[in-house]
C-alpha cells in the first residue's frame, strides 16, 4: 500500500484519487473546493493535511502556473516532501516547463514524472486513462503504484521530462481541432435539416467520425453543457500547441483557426460550459436553435 496525495479534485483528479483509493492505497485528496475534499473523505479518503512522508504526489491542476504554485509557491509542497517522493505532474504544460520542474524537483531531492493524461472523466474514474509519461527510471519505479491504479495504458516516452508533454501537445492539437470540426459539421447539418439525433445515428458509423465527435456530440443533442471538460481549457492548451509549433518554426494553421473559435466562445460567456458548447458559436452565426435552447 502506497501513501499518495492528489492535488486537484476536478473531474480528472477526482477520478484518479478514487482509482488510487480503490486500488487499496492510502490516499489524500486536496482541492481549493472544500466540498470536493469532503466528498472524497466520505468515500474513504484519508483526512487531514497532506503528510510529508508521501510516496507519490499527484498534481492534476489546470496549467503550468498552478503546478508551479503547488510545488514551489508560498505554501509549496516541495519543501515538505521527503527525499525520494515522486511528483507526478498531469497538467498540460509546455515541454520546457516540464524540464524546469524536473530540475527544480531534483534540487529538492524529489523525483519528477512528466505525465500528462488523456481519456476523460469516465476513464479517470475507471482507472483506465492513457498516460503519456517521461522521466528517469527511478521516477517511473516510484510512480508505478499510481500508474497501475489510474491507467489502462502508460506510454514510456523518454528518460527525462519533456517528451510526455510534447506528445500531449500533439494529442491536444488533434482533440481541439476535432471538437471544432464536430461543432462545425453538426451545425452545418442542421442548416440542411439534419437534426443532431440524425447526425449521431449516421456519422459515428461513417469515415468522418472521431472519438471526440462520438463523445461530445451527444452533449449537444441532449442540450447538456455541464462541464466534463470546459471551453476554458482550450485557449490554454491550443496556445501551448502554437508556442511549441512556433519554437520549431512550424506552421499550424488548423490549430490557429480552431483557437479563434474557442476564443469567440469564451467571449460569448461560454468558458465554464462543456467544450461541446463550441457548437453554440456556429449556431449563433447561422441563426440556429440547438436542443434545449429557446428561440
Amino acid at each position: 500500500m502506497a501513501r499518495i496525495g492528489v492535488v486537484g479534485l476536478g473531474s480528472m483528479g477526482y477520478g484518479m484519487a478514487s482509482s488510487c483509493l480503490k486500488a487499496g492505497h492510502e490516499t489524500w485528496g486536496k482541492d481549493i473546493n472544500p466540498e470536493a475534499e469532503a466528498r472524497f473523505r466520505a468515500e474513504g479518503g484519508a483526512s487531514g493535511d497532506l503528510p510529508g512522508d508521501l510516496d507519490a504526489l499527484v498534481i492534476v491542476v489546470l496549467n503550468a502556473a498552478q503546478t508551479e504554485a503547488v510545488l514551489f509557491g508560498e505554501a509549496g509542497l516541495a519543501a515538505r516532501m521527503g527525499q525520494g517522493t515522486v511528483v507526478i505532474s498531469c497538467a498540460t504544460v509546455p515541454p520546457e516547463f516540464a524540464r524546469q520542474m524536473e530540475a527544480r524537483c531534483a534540487e529538492a531531492g524529489l523525483l519528477y514524472l512528466d505525465a500528462p493524461i488523456s481519456g476523460g472523466a469516465v476513464k479517470a474514474a475507471a482507472g483506465a486513462l492513457s498516460i503519456m509519461a517521461s522521466g528517469s527510471e527511478p521516477a517511473f519505479d516510484a510512480a508505478r503504484p499510481v500508474l497501475e491504479a489510474c491507467a489502462e495504458t502508460v506510454f514510456e516516452l523518454g528518460d527525462a521530462a519533456g517528451p510526455g508533454s510534447a506528445m500531449k501537445a500533439v494529442n491536444q492539437l488533434l482533440a481541439g481541432v476535432h471538437i471544432a470540426a464536430m461543432s462545425e459539421a453538426l451545425a452545418l447539418g442542421m442548416t440542411q435539416g439534419i437534426s443532431p439525433e440524425q447526425f449521431l445515428e449516421v456519422i459515428p458509423k461513417c469515415a468522418g467520425t472521431s472519438w471526440m465527435l462520438e463523445n461530445r456530440a451527444p452533449h449537444v443533442a441532449e442540450g447538456d453543457y455541464s462541464p466534463r471538460s470546459q471551453v476554458n481549457i482550450w485557449p490554454k492548451d491550443l496556445g501551448i500547441v502554437l508556442d511549441v509549433a512556433r519554437s520549431a518554426g512550424f506552421s499550424a494553421p488548423l490549430t490557429a483557426t480552431a483557437l479563434q473559435q474557442y476564443m469567440v466562445a469564451v467571449g460569448m460567456g461560454l468558458g465554464a460550459e462543456d467544450d461541446a458548447a463550441l457548437t453554440k458559436v456556429y449556431a449563433r452565426n447561422a441563426g440556429l436553435t440547438l436542443p434545449g435552447e429557446t428561440t
